[in-house]
């Protein structure tokens, strides 16, 4: 089988992982305050607060922007739930805009339809399969009608819009390292901003509400226990050397899909000005499910993300927006593998089986 993800960890983590717990230093210290500084610098950031996950992230920066009950954040339902979730976490509402349906991410055009009919607070763009979302036009809309902006980047390691890489377009912007992640932790996630004061809140709200000089038992805010360990930061550290050329090699395999597959497959796309890291490479047909079970058959792994827009999962029934893009793509995606463990002949094997498969779009 050839498998969706292969995690790229090797022997130079171990490595540093057994130095972490030689020192004896854990949990959250200065290996944390080592990676922040190397991911935020990475990225063009300012300030890096590491996470215990992606999902963490992302409610973090929801409330380091002091978002909450009464506010309203426009945001996909063609993403992984966390994304609305954090929302909700922090008491605040999401409402949904439909996609561009050639990127899968926010449709610029349909966010400011929603921005003018209702009130709406901020925006949460996702960078979805590691593509960025149109940045320009969204934070123009976002200036205009004076809407804080959070980058949802969990799948976008190294992506960049004109040569600045994502995670410092936003007010504040979020990463996961969940290890099928273009670089990862094992579990793990980042808040980034360039904001002084959301960066203290948000460093604040990971660690129990404490402030950053305050004494060990003195509490200002609530917060929560979303620190990272020495651990997983060791892992990161090291990852972060290999991505640049981890990414390369996801753009080649990706390259070399949309050049053989066939054209009864939509294969994704890469506008102008924006670099594609290919966390997923999503292709799309209308009978998906077909040519799910035909590459299973035929040893090739496939995922499909998502299949059921955010919107339609039943803790979100109190919400009925007007997103068809977003359902047909739901229906319709089905991502291939294109991690930098594929050899050759692997893409040779999947090209191939696509096109064993005779499903006509």
């Amino acid at each position: 089988m050839i498998p969706i993800a292969n995690p790229q960890l090797g022997d130079r983590e171990k490595a540093r992982i057994g130095e972490v717990i030689d020192s004896g230093q854990l949990a959250d210290g200065p290996e944390v305050r080592a990676f922040e500084d190397e991911f935020a610098d990475f990225c063009g950031a300012t300030h890096g607060i590491a996470t215990t996950n992606g999902t963490t992230a992302l409610h973090t920066a929801v409330e380091a922007l002091g978002l909450g009950p009464g506010d309203r954040v426009v945001t996909t339902p063609f993403s992984m739930i966390a994304s609305a979730n954090s929302i909700r976490l922090a008491g605040a509402e999401p409402v949904f805009a439909d996609i561009d349906p050639e990127t899968f991410n926010l449709d610029p055009d349909a966010v400011e339809r929603v921005v003018r009919e209702q009130d709406v607070d901020a925006i949460l763009p996702v960078h979805l399969f590691g593509l960025p979302a149109d940045m320009p036009r969204l934070r123009a809309i976002a200036d205009e009608h004076d809407l804080l902006v959070i980058e949802d980047a969990a799948q976008a390691h190294g992506a960049a819009i004109d040569g600045e890489r994502v995670g410092t377009f936003g007010d504040v912007a979020c990463f996961s390292f969940y290890p099928t992640k273009n670089m990862t932790t094992g579990e793990g996630g980042m808040v980034l901003t360039d904001d002084p004061d959301a960066a203290a809140r948000a460093r604040s709200f990971i660690n129990h509400g404490r402030t950053a000089d305050g004494a060990a038992y003195e509490h200002t805010r609530l917060g929560q226990n979303y620190r990272m360990t020495s651990l997983l930061a060791a892992i990161g550290r090291v990852q972060i050397g290999d991505l640049p050329e981890h990414n390369e090699a996801r753009r080649a395999n990706a390259a070399r899909l949309t050049a053989e597959l066939p054209e009864w497959v939509d294969t994704p796309v890469e506008p102008a000005g924006r670099r594609h890291v290919y966390h997923q490479y999503t292709i799309r047909t209308d009978d998906r499910d077909a040519l799910a079970d035909h590459l299973e058959a035929r040893g090739v792994g496939t995922g499909v993300y998502y299949p059921v827009p955010i919107h339609e999962q039943p803790v979100y029934d109190d919400v009925d927006p007007d997103v068809p893009v977003a359902e047909r793509a739901a229906r319709e995606v089905l991502s291939l593998p294109v991690h930098p463990a594929l050899s050759s002949t692997d893409i040779d094997e999947i090209v191939a089986a696509v096109a064993a498969a005779g499903v006509e779009a």
